[in-house]
């Protein structure tokens, strides 16, 4: 129920509303408008590959082999996101912080980027679409992406003061995902109206299962 609904504050609760889709409490860190279909990767690691593995130290002999490096981490970062506008995807969920080497290449390349989404709305996305983690770097960087999703629709929605992302999937399952927007005059308020109707739903839920027994 937490990632299903947003509450904010400083609106009469006649403003509450349901809205197709997910509303993903992060800004964009980067939206590219893009129409046709909307193609989705789900990441779980920087896309700024590292020198070395982890726990592996890295020498640098000299400043020309450092930035030689940088080079060849800036060359990497964009093969990756030119790989990944090739493939037609225009939507990037994370749930780490990129690099900003990897966003200024998904703008050049028109792909929007949702970071630092939590463990809990990732897993609500891959149950929605049936998709697991896009794995860049393992042993061709180059293949097909066949981990991805079709997003209805991608854009910016602003709740009171707070830029979010508003994103519907497309759902492999009867569940199609709708987001509460509730609204109150103050945060205690709509967190009162959250813990009720949670509760509401419960007992539905409840209520249908022993029906369906």
């Amino acid at each position: 129920f937490a990632e299903l609904h947003a509450a904010v504050a400083g609106l009469p609760v006649s403003s509450s509303r349901i809205l197709p889709g997910l509303v993903l409490r992060r800004d964009f860190a980067t939206y590219c408008p893009a129409g046709g279909e909307l193609r989705a990767v789900l990441v779980t690691e920087p896309l700024r590959p590292a020198l070395s593995a982890p726990g592996v130290e890295f020498v640098v002999d000299s400043e020309g082999q450092y930035q030689a490096s940088l080079q060849w981490i800036t060359r990497r970062t964009e093969a990756l996101m030119k790989h990944l506008q090739s493939s037609n995807i225009k939507l990037l969920l994370s749930n780490v912080k990129q690099e900003e080497v990897v966003i200024y290449y998904a703008k050049l390349y028109g792909i929007s980027v949702v970071e630092c989404l939590s463990s809990e709305e990732m897993a609500l996305i891959c149950e929605i679409t049936g998709v697991s983690p896009y794995a860049p770097f393992g042993d061709n960087m180059h293949g097909e992406i066949s981990e991805t999703t079709v997003a209805t629709f991608c854009q910016p929605l602003l709740l009171g003061s707070k830029r979010c992302a508003h994103i519907g999937f497309t759902s492999v399952c009867t569940f199609q995902p709708h987001c509460l927007i509730l609204c109150g005059p103050v945060d205690s308020v709509n967190e009162q109206h959250a813990a009720a109707l949670q509760e509401a739903f419960i007992m539905l839920q409840q209520l249908f299962k022993t029906v369906e027994q």
